[in-house]
């Protein structure tokens, strides 16, 4: 798979991925500013980048950058060297700033943006170090500030197969583009998204159409969504500005995947690949989006050949898929992720698009289908808690197809038909995606997925309006994946506040099939510490778990300590066949127990059946308006897990994790009891390691920052030890290779057979802070920790 560029002012980062050269996620970008002024020197690259930047967030850099740069394309990135989406606004369509704005009652415009920059290193917003009583307040809807109109499509019965007679009716209805430029003008974020939109589609039009690639298993997905990508920017330049070039660029993408392009795109027989139906269904989205956004400027013609095209290779298919008629309908009973989210959503979009011109009954036939069954599985994905219950990364994918399947309905129809309330934890999906991110990056256990070039966290835009939950807006928006088409209309131009303001630092999620907290010292300081871990169970997530009960992630001074190593070769043998106790998946060293910051017994595999419990506590610490938190001295969370179903050979195994001294300090907490051998371990990307005499305690050095862990009380022989990040010699050798982990070391503590407690506690060297400010906590088993056990 050819590297794709972001391309963008303030340095360079290399990859996200130690991957072996067959994998689809070999990217490459460059640094970050444009919507944002860059601030600061470069900080030097921490190589979490590499294994614990979540490729949600990579791939969405490389499409749509809040933060300026181009679509996710080889050409793009030759052609933009240097653009900065913080061009001169009067030069956009809706762009002119000082066109007489309208002031709002919320002062968006005068306030402008509340992140004043993006860290080039993990690509996260940071915030002044400032109280700003006018705009950092409670998140709100302001019902007296400039939003969008009413919709004058109201239908008193709803029906899947009534559509509004205007065009466009798919996620942005004329009334609202008769309002864009209007708000542009007053919404900094609106203006800067727009900017980097038009740059975006500057930057292709120029360009060759996306040529096909059949990437093994994968298929032709990230093709397919690659597409999907511009015919959404084309068609965003096409109805600001009319232009007829957006137009006739978007038609040489459109006819390149019909076959009729300059090369050969696939077999005449299934030119989407509807084996792997997920790119028949990301195709099917695209070309609905082309026909209802250029509905107005192509011929009849023209119209005829996408409808053509769109039932040959996607909605037909996609009957057949319902009706067995073929074999790649699979995903439609019992898959509650991504695969039944995107292709109902895709065959969806697609038959809104054509219904009333489909002479074939094709598209009333699947709204027939597709609804139901997205209600009864995709809406699903969410657990009782909101956590996406195939992974956090994979909630991406799901809530994005989702999203564009309710947004779709709600614009066609008047009506989502259940999709946002079928489950009532949906409306929690956003929240929990939230308390996922830290500092730096994702919790992101488990697999990660493909490049996710139609995946953005935009949904939080959707999910914030319909629910009525406005800190979901307020957090999205800050974010580097804001600026692409869909957020135009799905933001709320009318909401106020700041996200922070009264959100809880800690946030814990009692799901069995996850069982997570998140812990943290501030929402908006980029050097805050954070950390987050899990219990829950080790199968039931779509094949797309590890084996890691126990598993956690630590972020401070701005880096990650501990991280993950994400997905495995999504090409290698037998990857997704079985998450059984004897699948191969188990094999290799990302997915194995070896792989997690848990614990190893008898260098075994955690048991699949495993069935955790959890407690935790917290004292309730929010942060307030202020982007600068003064945490009180005696504000902790704790959480532990008793997690002896975990593992064959143990009486009891017990985790707890907790926050000292004002949340600048962790302690991890281990109580094992096993007939075998023990092993503590802990992923680093720490470029410096030295371990004190005695083998006590480990100073790492990352970043130019300093993290200490110290054992206290340990055990009779206990040492800190390193090891590489590869599999033990014990282990049975997968059927193909495993990824190197280059620059990871493995941080370890061994122990003998036993009864053992093993106490580390993790000093980030916060400057200004001497030693005799560090606390060294009292022993308290976990069975007695409270919120107060260790003042």
């Amino acid at each position: 798979m050819s590297n794709y560029n972001y391309s963008g002012l303030g340095g360079e980062n290399r990859g996200h991925m130690p991957q072996g050269p067959d994998s689809a996620d070999d990217v490459a970008y460059k640094g970050a500013a444009g919507g944002y002024a860059a601030r600061g020197a470069k900080k030097p690259t921490s190589k979490w980048i590499k294994i614990g930047l979540p490729v949600a967030i990579v791939a969405a850099v490389i499409v749509a950058a809040v933060l300026g740069g181009v679509l996710g394309s080889r050409a793009a990135a030759r052609n933009a060297e240097n653009r900065s989406a913080e061009a001169n606004t009067n030069d956009k369509p809706g762009g002119n700033a000082d066109a007489n704005p309208r002031p709002t009652n919320n002062n968006n415009a005068a306030i402008g943006r509340f992140a004043t920059a993006t860290n080039t290193q993990f690509m996260v917003p940071i915030y002044p170090s400032a109280t700003n009583t006018a705009a950092f307040t409670s998140p709100t809807f302001n019902a007296s500030a400039q939003g969008w109109p009413q919709d004058p499509f109201t239908p008193s019965t709803p029906s899947a197969t009534t559509v509004r007679e205007d065009r466009p009716r798919l996620f942005a209805p004329q009334y609202k583009w008769d309002a864009l430029s209007q708000l542009i003008q007053v919404d900094p974020y609106m203006r800067g998204w727009n900017d980097t939109i038009f740059a975006n589609a500057e930057s292709l039009l120029g360009s060759g159409p996306v040529g096909y690639f059949m990437d093994g298993g994968s298929g032709i997905l990230d093709i397919a969504r690659e597409i999907k990508q511009r015919i959404k920017v084309f068609g965003y330049a096409y109805r600001q500005t009319r232009d007829r070039r957006w137009a006739d660029r978007a038609w040489v993408e459109i006819q390149n995947a019909s076959g009729d392009g300059p090369g050969e795109f696939g077999p005449a027989e299934d030119r989407w690949n509807a084996a792997h139906f997920l790119d028949a269904a990301e195709l099917s989205a695209a070309f609905g989006v082309a026909y209802d956004w250029f509905y107005d400027v192509f011929s009849d013609e023209q119209k005829g050949q996408i409808r053509d095209v769109l039932i040959r290779y996607g909605l037909q298919p996609g009957v057949d898929a319902y009706t067995g008629a073929s074999a790649n309908g699979w995903w439609r009973t019992g898959v509650n992720g991504n695969w039944n989210c995107v292709c109902n959503g895709g065959l969806t979009i697609g038959s809104l698009a054509i219904l009333g011109d489909d002479t074939t009954g094709v598209a009333a036939q699947l709204l027939g289908l597709t609804i139901e069954n997205a209600n009864a599985n995709c809406a699903r994905g969410p657990s009782s808690d909101g956590t996406w219950s195939e992974t956090n990364d994979y909630w991406y994918f799901g809530t994005t197809g989702h999203a564009e399947m309710a947004s779709a309905l709600l614009t066609a129809t008047g009506s989502h038909h259940g999709l946002l309330d079928a489950n009532p934890s949906f409306q929690l999906t956003a929240l929990a995606h939230m308390y996922a991110f830290g500092p730096t990056a994702l919790f992101n256990y488990g697999d990660h997925g493909p490049n996710k070039f139609s995946a953005t966290a935009n949904c939080m835009f959707l999910y914030g309006e319909q629910y009525n939950r406005p800190q979901y807006t307020l957090f999205q928006r800050e974010q580097v994946d804001a600026a692409e088409p869909w957020s135009m209309f799905w933001y709320n131009p009318s909401v106020a506040g700041a996200f922070w303001d009264g959100a809880p630092l800690d946030g814990f999620f009692d799901d069995a099939t996850d069982q997570w907290a998140s812990m943290r010292s501030s929402w908006t300081a980029s050097d805050a510490l954070y950390v987050a871990i899990k219990a829950g169970s080790n199968q039931a997530h779509q094949a797309h778990n590890d084996l890691d009960v126990g598993d956690f992630v630590l972020d401070a001074l701005g880096t990650r300590w501990a991280g993950e190593l994400g997905s495995g070769n999504y090409l290698s043998l037998d990857y997704f066949t079985s998450d059984a106790q004897d699948a191969v998946r188990w094999q290799y060293y990302r997915k194995m127990t070896a792989g997690q910051n848990t614990i190893l017994i008898n260098q075994a595999n955690q048991n699949v059946a495993a069935a955790p419990s959890v407690r935790h506590g917290s004292s309730g610490t929010t942060q307030g308006s202020s982007t600068v938190l003064e945490v009180p001295n005696d504000s902790t969370a704790f959480w532990t897990t008793d997690m002896t179903s975990a593992y064959f050979d143990a009486t009891s195994v017990k985790r707890g994790v907790r926050l000292l001294n004002g949340r600048r300090q962790v302690l991890l907490q281990d109580e094992i009891d096993a007939g075998s051998a023990i092993q503590w371990r802990m992923h680093t990307n720490a470029t410096e390691i030295s371990i004190a005499e005695g083998g006590t305690s480990v100073t790492l050095g990352l970043d130019g920052q300093t993290m200490r862990l110290t054992m206290l009380s340990p055990p009779e022989g206990a040492q800190f030890a390193t090891a590489s990040a590869a599999r033990l010699p014990s282990d049975p050798t997968p059927p193909e290779a495993d990824q190197e982990n280059p620059g990871v070391t493995v941080l370890t503590i061994s122990l003998p057979a036993g009864s053992h407690t093993v106490q580390v506690l993790f000093n980030p060297q916060w400057p200004g802070m001497s030693e005799a400010d560090f606390v060294t906590p009292p022993t308290v088993a976990l069975d007695d920790w409270s919120v107060t056990s260790h003042n």
